[in-house]
């Protein structure tokens, strides 16, 4: 598939770092020629320097053979001209970046009115995910598929679990329950569990059920107990507005810390309930009089990768209940892990997964296509979400008459409003949301779970 990317920015460079891999003809477009320069010796791609609202460059780029352009330069105007742009020359799909509240609240008249295919906000997306770890203090990631009827979530097994030493098998016995233990990784290897696998203490596991059957089972573990109320967000950005919108009708109370006076007016404005504190946040003066680190929660969301990965660790130290972290690098990201910090949110990542599930939904148009992607532990896992059509191969098939792939597992199925944990017996049916997990095979379609 040919795709062109406008933007070489953080989204830009990890969205074609993570499609060059799945074989499609990639074009980055850039104004910044140094820029193009790394991307060019890093990946097996091709750059073309110049802007993406210009008609010659985007003939230049093989814009009327493109199968999908992408727009993440770092302006929306810029993102809404490209797309609409290329479209008129003969892009089949289009997706743009937008950033800004008030263009976000018109999503659907910019996609009839410009012919917008989708609509990214990174800010929006990681706010989203946030508010999922706050409900959910002890993981370290909430995943959802079928609209939220499914959660996958990510925890660290602690010896008071009950979960550590003995099977999968054994406790399921000892303790019956409703999810699946779907994934885990041990000192750098990664599994796929089955019912002999044996959870020990620093393993990092996934579980999958319904929303009800997860609760129960963190309540069963004797996790979660109190209730975040107090949250304190270090950084008043676009993720800490969506953020206090998403979580202030839940009854969390926010406090914000922003040094710029602009801002600070701004957020008062549009967050009448929360408290605005104007400060630097990382001053030791400001933390102790303030009282920042007594709360609940502590999220660090400001520009510097480096602040919050100070304030993140202090916060840990100080014994905060969750503490979550905004990061771009990668290098920081394994050290707030090796800290203790496992929440940790990643919105070029985050991105980057929402395109590629669109890329992999459009290479399968006619079959059971791919509805949600999600990558875990690293890449080294994937969690995909497809909607199984008449077309599926194996449908009403009991899985143990199935062959899978080695490094695969049908994880989850909603069907009929329900989640349905599958066995050997089960098979699935037309309509059914299936959800996969699979050693980063790229499954573009459901029938590729089959040897």
């Amino acid at each position: 598939m040919k795709i062109i990317i406008i933007g070489n920015g953080k989204v830009g460079f990890t969205l074609a770092k993570q499609l060059s891999v799945e074989n499609h003809e990639l074009v980055l477009i850039d104004h910044n020629a140094e820029a193009l320069k790394n991307a060019d010796s890093a990946l097996d791609i091709l750059c073309t320097e110049g802007s993406g609202a210009s008609i010659q460059v985007l003939k230049g780029a093989g814009v009327r053979d493109a199968e999908l352009v992408v727009a993440v330069t770092g302006s929306d105007e810029l993102n809404i001209v490209c797309c609409l742009i290329a479209k008129k020359l003969g892009a089949r799909h289009t997706v743009a970046r937008i950033r800004s509240p008030e263009y976000f609240r018109e999503a659907n008249l910019l996609k009839r009115e410009v012919g917008l295919n989708m609509i990214i906000n990174p800010e929006y997306a990681a706010a989203q995910e946030i508010s999922r770890l706050l409900r959910v203090p002890s993981a370290f990631s909430v995943e959802t598929f079928a609209r939220g009827q499914v959660e996958l979530i990510g925890f660290p097994v602690m010896e008071s679990d009950g979960l550590a030493g003995i099977s999968l098998f054994e406790y399921n016995k000892r303790r019956p329950n409703g999810v699946l233990m779907c994934a885990a990784i041990r000192g750098g290897e990664v599994y796929v569990p089955n019912g002999r696998f044996v959870p020990q203490v620093g393993d990092k596991a996934y579980v999958i059920g319904s929303q009800g059957e997860v609760v129960k089972f963190f309540h069963t573990l004797g996790r979660d107990k109190n209730r975040i109320r107090q949250i304190t967000v270090l950084g008043g950005s676009k993720i800490a507005t969506y953020l206090t919108w998403a979580v202030e009708k839940v009854g969390m109370r926010v406090r914000i810390v922003e040094q710029n006076h602009a801002k600070c007016l701004a957020l008062a404005d549009k967050l009448p309930d929360s408290m605005i504190l104007e400060g630097d946040g990382t001053d030791s003066t400001v933390i102790e009089s303030e009282g920042l680190l007594d709360t609940d929660a502590f999220i660090a969301l400001t520009n510097r990768d480096e602040e919050n990965l100070l304030m993140a660790m202090t916060a840990q130290r100080h014994g905060v209940k969750k503490v979550i972290a905004k990061m771009s690098r990668p290098n920081y990201i394994e050290m707030m892990r090796e800290s203790g910090v496992d929440s940790i949110i990643s919105p070029k990542d985050i991105t980057a997964n929402q395109i590629s599930a669109y890329v992999r939904a459009m290479a399968r148009s006619q079959g059971s296509a791919v509805e949600n992607l999600y990558k875990l532990l690293g890449g080294a896992i994937e969690a995909v979400e497809f909607t199984a059509t008449a077309t599926t191969k194996f449908l009403d098939t009991p899985l143990k008459d199935l062959r899978l792939k080695p490094g695969m597992l049908v994880a989850a199925i909603a069907r009929e409003g329900k989640t349905v944990i599958p066995d050997g017996s089960t098979s699935i049916r037309a309509g059914d949301k299936v959800i996969v997990m699979a050693k980063s095979l790229f499954l573009q379609d459901l029938d590729e779970i089959l040897q």
